[in-house]
């Protein structure tokens, strides 16, 4: 099984933004212990501020994964774009 993650806008700042609110980790520090969680799954991560490179990753891999678990951060409220690739 091949899952693939992408965060948007500002989740590179984990760990270092607001660590009272956001917790000190940053995702690519928690990514390997997610990965020892779930061995069974390749569990492959993107990271990206930028809408379009979101929108690209998103078709790039849409089609040739079991999954995908995107947190637009901001764009979740702004992006027609994303709504609407991530919807199909």
């Amino acid at each position: 099984m091949k899952i693939q993650i992408i965060n948007g806008p500002n989740l590179n700042l984990l760990g270092v933004r607001q660590p009272d609110v956001y917790g000190s980790c940053s995702f690519e520090n928690f990514l390997p212990q997610l990965r020892a969680h779930f061995p069974e799954v390749e569990i492959e991560y993107y990271q990206s501020n930028i809408e379009g490179e979101l929108l690209d990753k998103l078709q790039e891999v849409g089609f040739g994964c079991d999954g995908v678990v995107l947190n637009a951060g901001a764009y979740t409220h702004t992006s027609l774009a994303l709504a609407t690739v991530s919807a199909h």
